[in-house]
């Protein structure tokens, strides 16, 4: 395909090009990839700046989207050799004796690569280091950053590509502009950044020490983005023009006394931070229709969101739909339904294969978990349609989860369709999604407290959670006496 950059496209080239740390932050769908290899072929072979790249992905990215972005592209045919780190322990170290110029591998083999090269006394041997999907390293607690926190320093140039760079808030920023700049903006430690832009916004009630989220202070936003507007690329989604976007919310009523009695089961002022997931989690599952156990075997309770699927594929009139489940036994209900369809042609969106199929326009009906597909696929040539079986918690990966369809090259309007079961934490999720100003117990606290006059109880009369019960939850969850708190 020939090559014709628009503006914003060659602009940050250049920058690119010009500068030894950079990180394009650029929404998704504008074609960060093609300019990074535009800039590395610019690097490597006309200006002899590095040598040997090391690109970092998710593995589905690094496996399959820059080898195909590579040969797409006239511009850049016979210009760089490519070579996989992907494999074994055997097939990586052999990958790495390999003459190239880029070399790929995935971020959960950043520890390993990291750690090979410091056992044995190697030095570092790639000059470039490129992280796409910055934002998978904004935790300064996790191994992947602290090791490549050490490696960072042996690079001559570093670039960051990502489309969420903050998708839990300002304090995410950090991490990733440290690996840029070695703390020369935002500063060393995350405890120095902490401390100057943001404050205590909820702490534990007995100890004031343990704080469970963080506040940006007033102007924090326009300071640290004052700070790093020259080693950061940023433009307006709005600087390519895309089809129009329509989101659409289907609501079901589903049974409501199993829902209500895990809600009332559960108290805030009992939950710890780290179990509020725990209970979403729950909540999702008996609005999706179902819930695990503890053995993680599912027990089914209703099917309205089934039929209401049912419903939204036949609208959809024979044109080819993604679906985005959340759960396991979501996904096994589903694929059985479509399976039982004479040649409509189904598969799970998670193999090459079953990639290659869809973007080839061989499948009708592609059914994905939202982590599967978050990140660099281009499925938008071949469909327009996207159904949430069930809303995600993370927002990072419900936007990238919506871009895969709705980005360059797409010339349909994109409908997003919501399947949401009314009245439960699909509606708070959803809402969360929407604003981004919800965290995970803030969440629950709305969830649970929404309703003024609900009254927090373990095993109330009538709620299905005492002995001898026919409910699910009752028989998941019933404590020995119904007791009240």
């Amino acid at each position: 395909m020939r090559y014709v950059p628009h503006e914003y496209q060659e602009w940050a080239t250049r920058n690119v090009v010009v500068r030894p740390a950079y990180g394009l932050l650029l929404p998704m769908g504008l074609g960060k990839t093609v300019i990074m290899l535009t800039a590395i072929d610019e690097l490597i072979n006309n200006r002899f700046a590095v040598c040997k790249v090391l690109i970092i992905a998710p593995l589905r990215v690094a496996r399959d989207t820059w080898a195909r972005e590579l040969a797409k592209w006239d511009h850049l045919q016979g210009r760089l050799k490519m070579i996989s780190l992907i494999g074994n322990k055997d097939e990586r170290i052999a990958a790495l004796d390999l003459p190239g110029d880029v070399y790929l591998i995935n971020r959960e083999m950043v520890v390993w690569l990291v750690e090979y090269f410091e056992g044995r006394h190697i030095p570092w041997p790639f000059d470039c280091l490129v992280i796409d999907e910055l934002s998978s390293f904004k935790s300064w607690k996790s191994k992947r950053f602290k090791a490549l926190r050490r490696s960072r320093k042996r690079v001559k140039r570093i670039y960051g590509l990502t489309g969420t760079p903050a998708p839990n808030g300002l304090l995410d920023l950090w991490s990733q502009i440290f690996l840029l700049d070695g703390g020369q903006r935002l500063g060393t430690g995350i405890c120095k950044y902490r401390d100057r832009w943001f404050f205590p916004e909820k702490v534990d009630k007995y100890d004031p020490n343990i704080v469970y989220t963080w506040g940006a202070r007033e102007g924090a936003k326009e300071e640290i983005y004052g700070l790093i507007s020259d080693i950061t690329a940023s433009v307006e989604a709005g600087t390519v023009k895309l089809p129009e976007r329509v989101d659409v919310e289907h609501y079901v009523d589903i049974p409501v006394d199993e829902y209500q009695a895990m809600v009332n089961y559960f108290c805030v002022d009992q939950i710890e931070a780290v179990n509020a997931a725990v209970v979403i989690n729950k909540l999702l599952q008996i609005a999706n229709g179902f819930i695990y156990d503890e053995s993680g075997k599912a027990h089914p309770i209703h099917d309205e969101k089934l039929e209401k699927l049912k419903e939204l594929f036949e609208a959809a009139n024979g044109n080819r739909i993604i679906i985005y489940y959340q759960f396991d036994y979501d996904k096994s209900v589903i694929l059985k339904y479509f399976e039982t369809i004479e040649g409509l042609r189904v598969s799970e969106l998670r193999t090459p294969a079953s990639i290659t199929a869809w973007m080839a326009g061989e499948l009708d009906v592609a059914v994905a978990h939202a982590a599967s597909t978050g990140h660099g696929l281009n499925l938008q040539e071949h469909g327009h349609i996207i159904i949430w079986y069930g809303v995600p918690w993370s927002l990072e990966l419900y936007q990238q989860a919506n871009a895969r369809l709705h980005r360059q090259g797409q010339r349909e309007t994109v409908f997003v369709h919501h399947i949401l079961a009314r009245g439960t934490v699909d509606e708070d999720v959803l809402y969360r999604l929407q604003h981004k100003d919800l965290g995970q117990r803030e969440l629950l606290e709305r969830l649970l407290w929404k309703n003024k006059n609900a009254k927090c109880v373990v095993a109330p009369a009538g709620s299905g959670l005492t002995k001898g019960t026919t409910s699910v939850l009752g028989q998941l969850f019933a404590p020995a006496q119904p007791a009240s708190v």
